[in-house]
């Protein structure tokens, strides 16, 4: 499927710590660079294969084309705002399966830790343009 939005963070919708990390991009993003889609939408659906839109256990981010997952969809994000924010960058001199080990464990307790909601985040009428279905 081709998207228009090369900038794309994906989250599930349900979960308690997914959606406070989208109100913290959405306060960084000041440029508005990005928009966000559930994993359980019909945008992850289209866009990214089946595994991701059913664990939903991970933080997608879709740039320029290119998926990036766990770990490196974080700091690829971050990187992305640019600024102090690219400093981020420098956890990629930690090994992959060390950040990911970190990655899944809070994954695994992230319900838990941090609730889970009914249904997704619902965006301000201000904010309803950056959200994809």
């Amino acid at each position: 499927m081709h998207t228009p939005h090369n900038l794309i963070i994906f989250f599930d919708g349900h979960c308690g710590l997914c959606n406070r990390l989208i109100t913290i991009f959405l306060s960084l993003d000041t440029k508005e660079q990005f928009v966000y889609s559930p994993l359980q939408g019909v945008t992850a659906k289209e866009i990214l294969p089946a595994e991701f839109v059913t664990t939903l256990d991970t933080f997608v981010f879709f740039k320029n084309g290119h998926i990036y997952t766990k770990s490196n969809a974080a700091i690829e994000a971050f990187n992305t705002l640019g600024g102090l924010y690219s400093l981020f960058y420098t956890f990629k001199i930690i090994p992959q399966f060390i950040r990911d080990a970190v990655y899944d464990f809070i994954s695994k307790n992230r319900i838990s830790w941090f609730g889970q909601s009914e249904s997704c985040r619902m965006p301000t009428q201000k904010e309803r343009a950056r959200f994809l279905d």
